[in-house]
Formats: C-alpha cells, sequence, structure tokens
C-alpha cells in the first residue's frame, strides 16, 4: 500500500443509533479525516454519488434479528469502497453476507483483545491490548471470504477481515477513549485501507465567536450559568461575542456544592466581564421534588423548573430572545439525540426541558466533549481552574440521592459528598482524577456502634476517569484514601452505616447512579 496515491477524501459514518457514532467521526476529525454522518436509509445513494474513501458502520442498540432493526442495501458492498463494521455494524455485515449472529459471547466494559495479524488494522500495535465492549449479539459463523485478525478471552471473531472485498469488522469500540490504541485502528483504517492522508485542523475559537453574534444579533441572551466546565466555557463564548447583552443567571437551587455559590459571586464577574445574577430558589426545588422518587422524574421536574424560572426573568428583559445552555454531545446523546439512538437518561438541559418555551435554545458547545470543551476554554483564556475542574451533573445532588430528595437526605449527602472532595484533596488524588463523589443508595444495612446493633443507609463512593464522559474507568486511589473517606462518612454523617466503593466502568455503568 506504500506505493498508492495519497489524498484527501472522506469517510462516512452510516449512523445505525450507537451512543458514541457521533464519537467516531469526532476520532476521525481529530487525525485529520473529514468525514459525517449518515442515516442508513441514504447511505447507499449518498456512498454510490458522492463516492467516499471509506464507509464505516457505527453500532448501535438492537439486534440484526429484531423486526424494524436498521440495516442497509446490500449494494453498498459491491461499490469497491473500504468499510469498517464497529459492533453492530460488524454484525450486520455478517447477517447480510450469510454469516450467522446469535445472542451469545456477552461483553461489557473492559477485556483484553488478542491480535493475531498486524498488517492492516492493527500495524503497529502490541499483541495484547485494553478495548472497551458492549454488546449482547456476537458472529457465530464468519461469511464466506472473512478471516479472524483478533479475539478476545470470549469472543473469536472480536476482528475480522476480508481483504480481497475490503471489508473489515471489529466487535469492540475503538472510538472510545478507554479502548487503548483505538485512534491508531481509526489511523490504520483511514491511510494503510482508505489511503487518505490525515490533516488534523484546528478549533476555531473566533469562528464560534462570529457564528454567536451573527445568530444572536443584537438580541440579549439570558444564560444557564452553573459556574461548571461547560457553563463557563459556553458564557465566556457569549460574553465575547455580545459583552453587556449577556446576562448570565446561577439558580441557586441547594442541589450544587457549597463552594459553588461562592465562586459565582466572587470569581466569575471578573472571569465573564459581565455580573451573575442569583436566583434563590432552595425551598422551591425541594417543594417540587417531594415524594418523587423516579429518577426520569426527578431529572424533568428539576429541568422544568429551571426553565419556568428563567421564562420569569425574561418578562424583565423583553429583548431576550434566547437562552444559553452548555450543553455538550454527551448529554444530547443519552437523551436519545439520535434518530435510532436508545434513550438512556433526561439530561436536565435536554430531555428534562418542556416541550413549550419561551425562547430558543443557544447551545454552542452541543457537537463538542468535555475535552473539546476544556480546549475550547484555554483558547480564550479561562483561568485553569475554572476550565479543569471536576464535572458536576445539572440536577447535582438530587441525582445522586437514590430515592426522594428530603431536606434530611439532602444534607447528608452534601456532607459525604463533602469529606469525599477534602479527602481527596488532602491527598492529593483530587486532581488526578476526571471525578469524585458521593451517593446516598437508599438502601439499609446493619451496623454496630457503641455494641449495639445500627440499621443506616449505605453511601457510595464512586471516583473515576474518563476524557469525554463517554466511557470511564475506575479510578485505582489508595486504599488508605478510601478507608479514610469511609470511616469519616460512617463517623461524621448521621445514620450512615457503611460505605462500599463503586469499581464499574462505563459502560456498562452510566457516571451517575440515576
Amino acid at each position: 500500500m506504500a506505493g498508492k496515491t495519497i489524498n484527501r477524501g472522506k469517510i462516512f459514518v452510516v449512523d445505525f443509533g450507537g451512543q458514541t457514532a457521533h464519537l467516531i467521526t469526532r476520532r476521525l476529525k481529530d487525525l485529520g479525516v473529514d468525514s459525517s454522518l449518515i442515516d442508513p436509509d441514504e447511505s447507499f445513494r449518498v456512498c454510490s454519488r458522492k463516492k467516499p474513501q471509506g464507509i464505516i458502520f457505527s453500532g448501535g442498540p438492537a439486534s440484526v434479528y429484531e423486526i424494524g432493526a436498521p440495516t442497509i442495501d446490500k449494494k453498498i458492498f459491491n461499490l469497491g469502497i473500504p468499510i469498517l463494521g464497529i459492533c453492530y455494524g460488524w454484525q450486520l455485515m455478517a447477517h447480510l453476507l450469510g454469516g450467522e449472529v446469535e445472542s451469545a459471547d456477552k461483553e461489557y466494559g473492559p477485556t483484553i483483545l488478542t491480535v493475531l495479524k498486524f498488517d492492516s488494522l492493527f500495524y503497529g500495535l502490541p499483541t495484547y491490548t485494553k478495548v472497551i465492549e458492549s454488546h449482547g449479539d456476537s458472529v457465530r459463523k464468519m461469511p464466506r471470504g472473512f478471516s479472524s485478525v483478533a479475539k478476545t478471552e470470549t469472543v473469536k471473531y472480536a476482528a475480522v477481515e476480508n481483504v480481497g472485498d475490503k471489508l473489515f469488522g471489529v466487535q469492540f469500540h475503538p472510538e472510545a477513549h478507554h479502548s487503548e490504541h483505538g485512534s491508531e485502528m481509526l489511523a490504520n483504517f483511514a491511510t494503510r485501507i482508505c489511503n487518505l492522508s490525515l490533516h488534523p485542523q484546528k478549533l476555531n475559537v473566533e469562528e464560534m465567536v462570529s457564528e454567536i453574534k451573527e445568530k444572536v444579533g443584537n438580541k440579549k441572551v439570558i444564560g444557564a450559568f452553573s459556574g461548571g466546565t461547560d457553563s463557563a466555557v459556553a458564557a465566556a463564548l457569549v460574553a465575547k461575542a455580545i459583552g453587556k447583552n449577556f446576562i448570565p443567571f446561577f439558580v441557586d437551587s441547594g442541589l450544587m456544592r457549597e463552594e459553588t455559590i461562592d465562586r459565582i459571586k466572587n470569581k466569575f464577574p471578573k472571569i465573564l466581564g459581565v455580573p451573575v445574577e442569583i436566583i434563590s430558589a432552595r425551598d422551591l426545588f425541594l417543594a417540587r421534588l417531594k415524594g418523587v422518587v423516579d429518577p426520569e422524574e426527578k431529572r424533568k421536574k428539576i429541568g422544568a423548573l429551571y426553565i419556568e424560572l428563567f421564562e420569569r426573568e425574561l418578562k424583565k428583559h423583553k429583548d431576550a430572545k434566547y437562552l444559553l445552555q452548555g450543553t455538550t454531545y454527551a448529554d444530547f446523546i443519552h437523551s436519545q439525540g439520535s434518530k435510532r439512538s436508545a434513550y438512556i437518561k433526561s439530561h436536565h438541559n435536554v430531555g428534562g426541558l418542556p416541550k413549550k418555551m419561551k425562547f430558543k435554545l443557544l447551545e454552542p458547545l452541543r457537537y463538542f466533549y468535555t475535552d473539546q470543551v476544556r480546549e475550547i476554554g484555554v483558547k480564550i483564556g479561562l483561568p485553569r481552574d475554572a476550565i479543569y475542574q471536576q464535572p458536576f451533573p445539572g440536577p447535582g445532588h438530587a441525582v445522586r440521592i437514590v430515592g426522594e430528595v428530603t431536606k434530611e437526605r439532602l444534607a447528608k449527602q452534601v456532607q459525604a459528598d463533602g469529606i469525599v472532595v477534602e479527602e481527596m484533596r488532602k491527598s492529593g488524588w483530587y486532581k488526578k482524577v476526571f471525578q469524585c463523589w458521593s451517593v446516598m443508595t437508599g438502601t439499609n444495612s446493619t451496623g454496630v456502634k457503641g455494641d449495639g446493633r445500627f440499621y443506616g443507609e449505605v453511601v457510595a463512593v464512586r471516583i473515576v476517569n474518563s476524557k469525554d464522559r463517554m466511557s470511564a474507568e475506575i479510578a485505582r486511589v489508595p486504599f488508605p484514601i478510601l478507608e479514610k473517606i469511609a470511616a469519616r462518612i460512617v463517623n461524621e454523617v448521621p445514620n450512615v452505616s457503611r460505605v462500599v466503593y463503586d469499581i464499574t466502568s462505563k459502560p456498562p455503568a452510566t457516571m451517575e447512579w440515576e
């Protein structure tokens, strides 16, 4: 392949509804490959007309044998264009070409891939590498002309190839950050198989600012400002674009970390160049959450109340037509953000929003991930502590309290979470991890306090590392730190009987328990 002419063509990603379908295009663009999503129903027509250099079939939530499962025109395999099938994409390829798929060999989370052949997808890679799996079906019989080039402990055909027809398949997700060497695999597909050259593009912040100016014009923008990384970067972009016409509001819901309001009052007005107005609503949020135990209802009530409060402010600023949100793609896709994707949870700022609102949404970060948002923050000169702070969910402690949010349980959660943060900072581990927090599990267990039986709530501690929130692995925090956290929570937080450490990766778990 070294003698072939290198060009700057395009790779189309066929979106079968996978949570990481858009992430595939993001990884390709990071490498310097032009790529975009297309719908399966349009894929043959688009690819036969536009003739991309490569095609990738994404993963998806369906099974190939389900009635109504997304499929593709088989003629796409006759175009002579290299195709890489990922997870469902590989299963569908096998199914359409005469192989067999069955509900077996399930794998969720990290596993070790053993590479058997190194001259195409795995060129330059080690024999053993960690990859992220998330599948309930597997290919039991390969189509004619395919051979296995990698396996895992339970999946025989974890990676396959049909060199003659330029068809390749993998059962894992190379686009996931926690798939080691995943980007190299995609680069190998682009360069060695599709014969493309790589031309990485840098984020153009000035272009983003110009787009906001053009969209908003001379109208005012009300900002939903939590002080977190996403909202801080989004607010800084809008402040840079329209200056005093930007009016950020912080809703003091009582559901955020206690240190947040101090930062909002004392730091961000200087950072943004405009004052941040504070809406006091602690009692109102508790009242709306009274009796609510279902996590979806909880998120939707919180989202609706936020909008209600912002619409009240809209009456005072009649020329404000937009509400700024720091929505990122992780929020968007979890709330069933694409046509065929599965619904995971209603993020308060996406699926939790009411259907009718009195303003339009302004979401400049909607198609970016956390690491990209941080890069944007660096480019516009935000302070490091605003950019690299730990993410905190918009519904705050409410989704870290399993079951009803009462004043008493909220106080316990705030105290337990504060202990986690304090001990992580003391040990120097706070800046080594992506996120750390506590969870009121709503489960009770028996303990012993003062030589007597004690029956109290179980608190979970979750500490993870991630790049973009689309995948995460448990942080390997030293046991003495975890022991100190556990001892303090049991001794200091009322009615807690024990502390457990959540060691589940994403996938199969989500970041939050609710």
